[in-house]
């Protein structure tokens, strides 16, 4: 897909038509070649995109509207169906276009494997980067019943690309023994469980320094938010979601680029889920765009 294509389906509310003028740049990964329990990721942009217009396009948390930042919908990356590899270029290949024009990439998986690529062509631009990550589970394991390529990995490619000690993780309450003992050599800094309390602790270490942030639905806990692949019960809310996009906004780290994986909308009939996943990519872009 051309970075400079116009997409022709719905766009997220608020998305400005104006390319060359926009801050940042929205776009969905819709793949899920490579899950382990519950596919449907894949239609997570379109159901978050249509869901969107349930909310305002003004945010009562930050005292912002979207009319007040520019931001484009490029649409969905038309991907390489069932073919991990060839998908993860292109997902490289459009984000380096977005890069290359000096815009925010923002993100809408999708398995959490599409950060991979990302956060690739991030690191190019900025060697000094940190990643936030907020999720369930750890994504630190070296492959998936042999499989390298697979959503339980990326953070482990990230980790050994960028070094350990420049990831930071959040909320985490399901890994294995050998993740465990991953994050302890590799020096990641590493906060179970909770969310909020401590990355507000860690937000003044990072100021200046250029963050990618990367949000897996399933740190919700199942009650907030049920369409997702691989539900984990203990999570945290919706509240203290948003708060955490919120601390992160208002602290001094450059966040340079972000996402937000694993919707799966089938597996709510509520549609609460694409519902509370639209108000937090809301909430990211205002929050994030400057």
């Amino acid at each position: 897909m051309r970075f400079d294509e116009k997409y022709s389906g719905n766009v997220f509310i608020g998305a400005s038509d104006d390319l060359e003028q926009a801050q940042a740049v929205l776009y969905g990964m819709p793949m899920d070649w490579t899950v382990s329990f519950r596919p449907g990721s894949r239609f997570g942009p379109a159901r978050i995109r249509e869901s969107s217009l349930v909310h305002e396009e003004y945010s009562h948390y930050l005292e912002r509207e979207l009319t007040e930042i520019v931001y484009y919908d490029a649409g969905d990356i038309p991907l390489a169906f069932g073919n991990p590899e060839k998908s993860l270029r292109q997902i490289g290949d459009f984000v380096r276009q977005v890069l290359d024009k000096k815009k925010m990439p923002i993100g809408m998986g999708g398995e959490h494997l599409v950060t991979w690529p990302v956060v690739q062509e991030v690191y190019k631009d900025y060697p000094d980067l940190a990643v936030i990550h907020i999720d369930a589970h750890a994504d630190l394991r070296t492959d998936y019943e042999g499989e390298p390529y697979s959503h339980a990995t990326p953070l482990r490619k990230i980790a050994e690309l960028i070094g350990g000690q420049n990831v930071y993780q959040f909320g985490i309450r399901s890994m294995t023994k050998d993740e465990v003992t991953y994050v302890k050599e590799a020096g990641i800094h590493f906060y179970p469980f909770d969310v909020l309390e401590p990355l507000e602790k860690c937000l003044p270490s990072l100021a200046g320094r250029p963050v990618y942030v990367t949000i897996d639905i399933d740190a919700l806990d199942p009650a907030h938010a049920p369409g997702t692949g691989t539900p984990e019960p203990g999570g945290i809310t919706s509240k203290e979601m948003l708060a955490a996009i919120h601390a992160i906004a208002r602290s001094e780290v450059n966040v340079v680029g972000a996402d937000l994986v694993e919707v799966a909308p089938a597996y709510d009939h509520s549609e609460q889920t694409p519902v509370v996943a639209a108000k937090l990519i809301r909430e990211m872009l205002l929050g994030f765009v400057k």
